[in-house]
C-alpha cells in the first residue's frame, strides 16, 4: 500500500506543475481549476493510501522478491446461478431508455428494477439455496 501511496502523491506533484504550466500560458479558467481539481484528490487519495499503509500490514507488493501468486487468494462468493442481475439489467437499461423514449417507461421500468433488487438481496433467504 505504500507503492500507490507515493505513486498518488508524486502524481498530485505532477498534476500541481502541470495546472501552474496550463494557469499560465494558456489563461483559461476552466481548465486550470479542473486540473488544480485533479491535483486536490490525487493528493487525498495519495494521503488516505499513504496513511493507511503504516497502519495496515505489509502486502506482497510492498516486497521487492514477492511473486505474483503470494497476493493470491479467495476474492469472494459469487452466485453462479442467479438470473437477478438479468432483471437488474433489463431495467436499468429500460429506465435509461426513458430518457430517449419517453418518461412514461419509467413506470414500467422501476417495478422490473425493484423485483431484480429485491430478489438479488433476499436471493438465499429462501428456497433450495436457503442454508448457504
Amino acid at each position: 500500500m505504500k507503492v500507490q501511496g507515493w505513486m498518488f502523491l508524486w502524481l498530485s506533484v505532477f498534476i500541481l506543475v502541470v495546472a501552474g504550466v496550463y494557469g499560465w500560458w494558456s489563461k483559461e479558467p476552466v481548465g486550470t481549476t479542473a486540473l488544480f481539481l485533479a491535483f486536490a484528490l490525487s493528493l487525498m487519495i495519495g494521503f488516505y493510501l499513504a496513511f493507511t499503509a503504516r497502519r495496515v500490514d505489509a502486502m506482497a507488493q510492498d516486497n521487492k522478491e514477492a511473486d505474483v501468486a503470494d497476493e493470491a487468494g479467495e476474492v469472494g462468493f459469487f452466485s453462479p446461478h442467479s438470473w437477478q442481475p438479468l432483471a437488474l439489467a433489463v431495467g436499468g437499461a429500460l429506465a435509461f431508455l426513458s430518457i430517449a423514449i419517453g418518461w412514461w417507461l419509467l413506470f414500467f421500468s422501476f417495478p422490473v428494477l425493484l423485483i431484480g433488487l429485491w430478489g438479488w438481496v433476499f436471493e438465499y433467504y429462501t428456497g433450495e439455496n436457503q442454508n448457504q
